[in-house]
């Protein structure tokens, strides 16, 4: 009986993960952080991660470039099959420090062992082509030349072609075809001296952010073993979300409750709903710069609930007393009944993500065109029910991480017309009131103010800022 030939762990996690996804049984980013790769030594985990996200960035082109190096192009592979010849293509053409050899044997016999050892044959002949085949240069002069050249949808290339022009179109695939940025959240004060005294023994090291004056981006190596992550002082979290969060915080700092002669009322606790609250980054955001506010943080999702108030109660600990008034609860943020009731509301609302394609690569395989109007009408229920629950005088903001018209202007749109007492408000003095406040940076400001829209919202472009892409828009009930 002969000896199953080794395959590395790293490319084991990395099929696995890539089949799962194929078949709809989960997303990488979780996939990515489940056990099978937490058992990996650093370097396999490293490995195992590129191999997926690369993988899934440039499958359109692997598929494309692969075909005719197969005796029949047209023909019908197994899953497991086209995952082995793609990972083996990738890290040919992708990958500069992977042996070929090691590329190529590893495929194989992942196909073997999946069950396909005839396939196997085939695999091999196919890598070995690879191997020795010239790469071509792709134009990007068209969108159908930009969306394969960068291994994105020709439908959705040609919408932000059409509405961001040919060059905003290349920059936005281009930030999808690269490893995002993990950049975390540091609590102030001096954690900053403190990360400076451990990066060097600890094996990380930061770099200063594009927009605000907490976040940091983490250049090389792991900081979750240090004394500042384990004691909630610094936190992961992506530039453009907590970006969202202060834009919220913001709204609601400016937000003083009317002047009221009954001493009672004016020591009213300020009320901020978080409707789309899971996982919680936004929500302690909200909670720092409101620390006596009375914060309720929905979420539809019994799991994601869950897991969110599980993060949030350790943090609380963490943060000296600050959120020791959120409270989680599990609600559907388009049924809230409770009319008239807050000051602020902050709705993040689900939506396609196209404007996480470097983080997420995978949406751009399962997103199809239909798709964005139901999205669209889950989030105009989503922001009625807000725009139901917050006081007169009260504001809401509105936020995605969609590049999409349906999502954004077309969502904030409906609202207004169907609401006579809501009006939109510019996001300018918002930004002036971060700067002011140190929350921005000064050079953040500036390229912020350079992404509004005619109606004040803010739109920010994924690689505008080396964050992902995502809309802004706050409203204000008039009475």
């Amino acid at each position: 009986m002969s000896a199953v030939a080794a395959i590395s762990p790293a490319r084991k996690a990395a099929f696995d993960i890539l089949l799962a996804v194929e078949r709809g049984h989960g997303h990488s980013d979780d996939l990515l952080r489940g056990s099978q790769v937490s058992a990996l030594y650093s370097s396999d985990k490293s490995l195992a991660t590129a191999l997926v996200l690369g993988v899934l960035r440039w499958q359109i082109r692997l598929d494309h470039e692969l075909r005719p190096l197969l005796k029949r192009p047209k023909a019908k592979l197994d899953a497991e099959v086209m995952i082995a010849l793609r990972m083996g293509a990738f890290q040919l053409w992708f990958l500069d420090r992977i042996p070929a050899h090691a590329a190529i044997d590893e495929s194989v016999e992942l196909a073997k062992q999946a069950g396909h050892r005839f396939a196997s044959r085939m695999v091999n002949a196919v890598m070995r082509r690879a191997a020795e085949a010239p790469r071509s240069e792709m134009l990007e002069g068209t969108a159908e030349e930009l969306a394969l050249a960068a291994a994105h949808p020709k439908w959705i290339a040609e919408r932000w072609v059409s509405f961001y022009g040919l060059e905003s179109a290349r920059a936005i695939c281009r930030h999808g075809q690269e490893q995002s940025r993990l950049t975390i959240r540091v609590a102030g004060g001096d954690v900053d001296a403190e990360l400076a005294r451990t990066e060097i023994d600890a094996g990380f090291r930061l770099g200063p952010s594009e927009l605000l004056e907490n976040a940091r981006t983490v250049l090389v190596g792991d900081l979750t073993a240090s004394d500042v992550f384990r004691t909630g002082r610094a936190r992961i979290q992506d530039e453009g979300s907590q970006l969202i969060g202060e834009f919220a915080a913001c709204a609601g700092g400016t937000l003083a409750l009317d002047e009221k002669a009954n001493d009672e009322k004016k020591n009213d606790q300020k009320k901020i709903l978080d409707a789309c609250a899971a996982p919680g980054g936004k929500t302690l955001i909200l909670a720092e710069r409101n620390p006596e506010a009375r914060i309720v943080a929905c979420e539809v999702s019994p799991k994601r609930l869950d897991a969110m108030r599980e993060r949030l109660d350790a943090m609380r600990e963490r943060l000296a007393g600050k959120g020791k008034n959120i409270e989680c609860r599990l609600a559907d943020a388009a049924e809230i009944d409770e009319v008239g009731t807050y000051d602020l509301v902050l709705a993040d609302v689900p939506c396609s993500g196209t404007g996480t394609l470097g983080r997420n690569p995978e949406i751009r395989h399962r997103l199809r065109l239909p798709d964005l109007a139901r999205h669209a009408e889950r989030q105009r229920a989503i922001l009625r029910g807000a725009m139901r629950a917050v006081r007169p005088g009260g504001r809401v903001v509105y936020s995605t991480c969609s590049l999409e018209p349906e999502e954004n202007e077309e969502v904030v749109a409906a609202i207004l017309a169907e609401n006579p007492n809501t009006r939109q408000v510019s996001l300018a003095r918002r930004i002036d009131d971060l700067r002011r406040q140190k929350v921005l940076t000064d050079s953040g400001a500036e390229r912020l103010r350079r992404c509004l829209t005619p109606d004040g919202a803010l739109r920010l472009l994924p690689g505008a800022a080396q964050t992902d892409g995502f809309y802004v828009a706050l409203l204000e009930r008039t009475e």
